[in-house]
């Protein structure tokens, strides 16, 4: 097992940035997993070896929850991938800059939380706007730490 970079276990930005991340990455594995989940739960499965494991080829079909589930955990999961990994790139970036590291805390707890929001919104249908709200809230930290990248690297094009 290689030991850490002792430069990169000193930048607490870079650590924290690292924490929020992983947040992120098992937050999507959750949401890959619930479409499996209701599948066990409703015995409805897309595979005819799947249902042959867990009772037999009559549950080979489809139900209207799964469907529902599915497409649902697919638009959540595909809006994850839109948002979280230039969210990556950006963090791993900007806490190469030397931020505050308390501005930038804020900047990846404030993702993070707009993201887990966003996702629990999609999943259980809640109220609009909270949806579109925490989509937004999720973005301004992004714009933020792009701003400063940028201004950063000016010099260099």
């Amino acid at each position: 097992r290689a030991a850490p970079s002792p430069k990169m276990m000193e930048n607490t930005v870079f650590m924290s940035f690292t924490f929020y991340s992983t947040i992120l990455i098992l937050k999507m594995y959750v949401v890959a997993i619930i479409t499996g989940q209701v599948r066990l739960r409703k015995k409805a499965f897309a595979n005819p070896e799947d249902a042959l494991r867990n009772g037999g080829l009559q549950y080979h079909r489809e139900d209207p929850d799964v469907e529902r589930c599915r497409r649902q955990v697919r638009s959540a999961h595909r809006n994850d991938m839109e948002n979280i990994f230039p969210f990556l790139f950006l963090g791993a970036i900007y806490s190469l800059l030397n931020p505050s590291p308390a501005v930038a805390r804020i900047h990846f707890f404030i993702f993070c939380v707009g993201r887990i929001i966003h996702t629990i919104a999609y999943l259980l249908r809640l109220k609009a706007p909270t949806r579109s709200v925490a989509y937004s809230v999720a973005q301004l930290p992004c714009f933020s730490m792009a701003l400063q990248i940028l201004l950063a690297t000016t010099p260099y094009w």
